[in-house]
């Protein structure tokens, strides 16, 4: 698919690549509106869409019902706060052996998973001593 260039979709994505909190589209929005103060919310997310589509960028469903963004497309795992819910990227190795991990009955061949932790992050450890 050919596009024509976007100067909007351009600036969101380079606003995607400065961040590394994993934005919602409404936090994309507020931020790319100062550059471009008379582009509507819907713009926003259906060039989100689009990126995530082309695979540019990738959309995280997080189960809290609000799509999140990443401009990281490497295979890498994502920490979800349960008190905070803040989005973490997760420097550790990649399950590269998931076919030998699912085990001998499992005739089929696993080709990727999406894969979030949860738990306390290391913010709200802090705050929230074990007693």
């Amino acid at each position: 698919m050919i596009l024509k260039y976007s100067k909007q979709r351009e600036a969101i994505k380079e606003f995607l690549i400065t961040r590394k909190d994993h934005p919602t589209a409404d936090v994309v929005y507020s931020h790319v509106r100062d550059v471009y103060p008379n582009i509507s919310l819907g713009t926003v997310y259906r060039n989100l869409t689009l990126l995530a589509d082309l695979g540019e960028i990738t959309r995280l469903r997080l189960g809290d019902g609000i799509d999140h963004f990443d401009a990281d497309i490497t295979s890498h795992y994502h920490f979800i706060c349960t008190e905070c819910h803040k989005v973490i990227d997760l420097d550790m190795e990649l399950l590269s052996t998931i076919n030998e991990l699912a085990g001998a009955n499992f005739d089929g061949r696993i080709s990727g998973h999406i894969t979030y932790f949860y738990g306390s992050c290391p913010t709200c450890t802090k705050e929230t001593p074990l007693s």
